[in-house]
């Protein structure tokens, strides 16, 4: 194999449809990106991928499997599987990552044990208190997104908590999604300055008063209609409301897709009229359909763990392995741990 190849260790046991999903994905992803600088470690049930390999000739040729006789489930409790996930899919991709074999993990599996086994693994970035889960979801016009964390991965947070994810939040911007120093808000109840609790205003008034040495716009409040809008590009919230957040942007997706399918069926003129209006309809589907950004990363971590929707179907898979492979060929860790350093002072300063 190439050393000029990057390697992706995918969980192929997890989610709830298991590894016909993260064959058909890794399918889907070689056949769109090409096979020349990409190589899979899948871990999973030997005896079994073997076989389901047999259709998928263009990922066993860049495949290594590796046996893992335990699956960890999706109703699995962390507290339950934490001291014996050693054999398990999920456990010995995430070892991958962190003995240096594989640049990221891909994973369909159960979200809390993935979060904690890959804090507890790979540690986190010198400077960064905790990592946050974030991805890209649709805003503005065009093909515009807004990265929001954290979607997850801490319920509570204080103050220095959410200014490591701003720092966390704005790298990734500037780096996997191209938006140089991009505009960033805290998301509150309201854009006045007087609005939110006591953490939320601690850290308005320290990044305010620092506002020039930040490596991002600061724009202050933030509403959450200001998500779809394209107004803001970096959103940072603690976990409890971001997963809200996530999951209302899904819902809502899912019921414009509904709506607009039950209103063709009733009538020709509907039908008709979409037939002239079927390009804008693909730029819709795209924009809106979740599987366009089914990758999630735990941010902050040494090394990269992306989480895919449980119930995830090949195309979802697919754009997961490509978010890893984004996110492993970019040095996102080394730009973070620079930021954190600079704003050290900063952050000593909300301690305080």
């Amino acid at each position: 194999m190439s050393e000029n190849k990057r390697i992706i260790a995918i969980d192929a046991m997890g989610g709830d449809r298991g590894p016909a999903v993260a064959l058909g994905g890794m399918n889907q992803f070689l056949y769109q990106h090409g096979e020349s600088d990409v190589h899979f470690h899948l871990f999973g049930d030997a005896t079994r991928l073997r076989k389901m390999l047999a259709k998928y000739p263009r990922v066993a040729r860049n495949s290594t499997i590796i046996d893992a006789p335990d699956v960890i489930r999706m109703t699995d409790k962390i507290r339950d599987v934490i001291r014996h996930a050693q054999n398990t899919s999920m456990y010995m991709a995430i070892k991958d990552v962190r003995e240096g074999n594989a640049s990221a993990v891909v994973s369909a599996g159960n979200t809390g044990v993935l979060m904690s086994l890959s804090k507890l693994a790979l540690k986190t970035v010198d400077g960064i208190s905790r990592p946050a889960i974030t991805t890209m979801l649709p805003s503005g016009a065009g093909d515009s997104r807004v990265v929001v964390l954290d979607l997850g991965a801490n319920v509570k947070c204080d103050a220095g908590d959410l200014f490591d994810f701003a720092i966390l939040g704005g790298v990734y911007a500037e780096v996997i999604g191209n938006m140089p120093r991009p505009k960033l808000g805290v998301l509150n109840i309201g854009e006045e300055e007087t609005k939110g609790n006591e953490t939320l205003q601690k850290l308005n008034n320290v990044l305010n008063a620092h506002r020039d040495a930040l490596p991002y716009e600061y724009l202050g409040f933030v509403e959450p209609t200001d998500i779809s809008a394209g107004r803001v590009q970096v959103v940072v919230t603690d976990g409890f409301t971001g997963n809200i957040v996530l999951k209302t942007v899904e819902g809502t997706a899912k019921l414009i897709k509904r709506v607009i399918s039950e209103n063709m069926k009733k009538s020709w003129l509907a039908i008709i009229g979409a037939f002239f209006l079927v390009h804008v309809f693909k730029r819709l589907k795209h924009k809106i359909d979740p599987r366009s950004y089914a990758g999630a990363t735990f941010l902050g971590l040494k090394g990269f763990a992306v989480k895919t929707h449980g119930n995830s179907d090949a195309l979802a898979f697919a754009n997961a392995i490509q978010y890893a492979f984004n996110l492993a060929k970019n040095d996102l860790n080394e730009t973070i741990r620079s930021h954190a350093a600079t704003l050290a002072p900063i952050r000593t300063e909300l301690q305080e």
